[in-house]
């Protein structure tokens, strides 16, 4: 016999499903034997797969979710006299609520690219939050604190995606 897609090979195997000749080569091992490509049908998980709409769906929500949040923020920080140390729980919770609702929103499926537009989101509900609403005299500078809430609210936003 000869291989169905490498015709000068010679070959004793066949597809395990359609019985087509193939060689080592054109080969895919199975759970349940040898298979051409197209008996196959590698796919990846359901659980990776984002349509488009499944991106433009996620890209609104959380560009939705960090301006609620960036004006959350604010308003806690309004009303919170000492927000240096309570700012660094404020952006753990806006971190996780960001994560979880950019989860939903595309029924817990996983890519970088939702990973990447979640860690943006917290960026700007922080720069919402802090920087652009309060007052020029009350404008934070990116100090260590600020900087240790924005990767505390990074990371948590992370582990939901």
């Amino acid at each position: 016999m000869r291989c169905a897609t490498h015709p000068d090979v010679e070959t004793g195997l066949t597809c395990s499903k359609c019985g087509k000749p193939i060689c080592p080569r054109c080969m895919v091992q199975t759970p349940v034997g040898a298979r051409c490509a197209e008996c196959a049908k590698l796919s990846k998980l359901p659980t990776f797969e984002l349509s488009r709409i499944d991106y433009a769906k996620a890209i609104a929500i959380s560009l939705g979710a960090a301006v609620v949040s960036g004006i959350l923020w604010y308003l806690i920080r309004w009303f919170t006299p000492f927000m240096v140390f309570f700012n660094l729980l404020v952006s753990a919770g806006v971190g996780y609520g960001i994560g979880e609702v950019v989860s939903r929103s595309v029924n817990r499926k996983r890519s970088l690219l939702l990973k990447i537009m979640a860690s943006v989101s917290v960026l700007i509900a922080f720069v919402i939050g802090n920087q652009v609403m309060l007052p020029v005299h009350f404008i934070v500078s990116f100090n260590l604190f600020n900087i240790v809430a924005i990767a505390i609210g990074v990371y948590l936003a992370i582990s939901q995606l």
